[in-house]
């Protein structure tokens, strides 16, 4: 666990599991799964997947100021963490707390994200819970199931595995920075970010995949977080056009914003980062092109446990995410520092 406990908020997750005993049922320990991995008596076939998710601090800090985006991204979020373990969705139940200064309308329009939400992706609301607070708090509790056959979690990675991106990313770190910065919405307008859960994606990975996570937190981290629970490490191509989705690449065009913070930002989207073996990336690719699904391809697993980056130049750099995890923590909210902290970052790494 030491490799772990390097970052604050692992530490803060381990001192909570440690208070309490770890079901004899559960298959995944902490940290090694998007969501808990459950045996079912008399199922043979089966495991059930289950995971909960809130969105509370976006909206209070007005990182989502459309309650649209509120209402989406509760159902995402949760779904988001079911296809990074393959599961078959059984439906979600929500627990919803409203401002009471807040009218009816801003209500229905995060009942109607959330309804267009489980429209996209075929998935049912199965009922929920109702309340007032000074503060929205959106959480959802999604169920589903996975073959046994087929389990799959953040761990079980082995050097020479190539690694993948589901979809472009970077939208959530876009919105992030438009909202922080107090830049003009008009260079990334909240409708942009609608992230997606990669359900059909992930039931079609588990079939090849050696270890899965969604990038909720940023690719960065997500990468960084795979490589502790692993032990191994990545070798990932700095191919920014390629890496992050179009508008992202747009946006940093236009405001002269480095291309690596929209991947090295705490606030990510819903795509999988995930490794193939190499003997089954052919077949791999063959099959996610029968159903319309074009990944994109980052890099390879390595057995020693570092981040290298390759950059245009040919250099390769080898950088430690644990700074940047541990800038984030409850009462940094000088943006100016944390910016100022991000470009020192960069130069010392040679990001920049």
């Amino acid at each position: 666990m030491k490799e772990i406990n390097k970052i604050l908020e692992n530490r803060t997750i381990n001192s909570w599991v440690c208070r309490f005993n770890h079901s004899p049922s559960q298959i995944n320990k902490p940290h090694e799964a998007d969501a808990e991995l459950m045996e079912i008596e008399g199922n043979n076939s089966s495991l059930l997947a289950v995971t909960i998710d809130s969105v509370a601090e976006e909206i209070a800090e007005g990182l989502y100021q459309d309650p649209f985006t509120m209402g989406w991204v509760s159902v995402m979020s949760n779904f988001s963490d079911l296809a990074a373990v393959g599961a078959d969705p059984l439906g979600i139940v929500m627990a919803i707390s409203f401002d009471p200064t807040k009218g009816e309308k801003f209500r229905e329009q995060i009942a109607k994200g959330m309804a267009a939400a489980c429209q996209e992706l075929g998935v049912f609301v199965l009922g929920g819970d109702t309340n007032t607070a000074r503060n929205i708090s959106l959480t959802g509790c999604a169920f589903g199931f996975v073959p046994r056959n087929q389990r799959m979690t953040r761990v079980g990675c082995q050097a020479g595995d190539v690694v993948f991106l589901s979809r472009g990313a970077g939208s959530g770190n876009a919105l992030g920075m438009m909202r922080l910065a107090k830049l003009s919405e008009e260079l990334f307008p909240e409708r942009l970010y609608r992230p997606v859960a990669r359900i059909k994606e992930g039931q079609m990975i588990r079939k090849f995949a050696t270890c899965c996570m969604d990038s909720s937190d940023g690719l960065l981290i997500t990468l960084d977080q795979l490589l502790r629970v692993n032990n191994k490490g990545f070798v990932i191509k700095a191919d920014w056009e390629k890496i992050l989705e179009s508008n992202v690449f747009k946006f940093c065009k236009k405001t002269g914003i480095p291309y690596w913070f929209m991947a090295a930002g705490i606030h990510g989207e819903f795509e999988l980062v995930f490794t193939i073996p190499q003997e089954k990336v052919n077949s791999f690719l063959s099959t996610a092109s029968g159903i319309g699904f074009h990944p994109i391809r980052l890099g390879t697993v390595q057995e020693k446990p570092s981040l290298i980056f390759a950059l245009d130049s040919g250099k390769k750099v080898a950088i430690d995410m644990a700074p940047l995890r541990n800038l984030w923590v409850p009462g940094c909210s000088d943006l100016s520092y944390c910016i100022q902290a991000y470009h020192a970052w960069g130069k010392k790494w040679g990001l920049e």
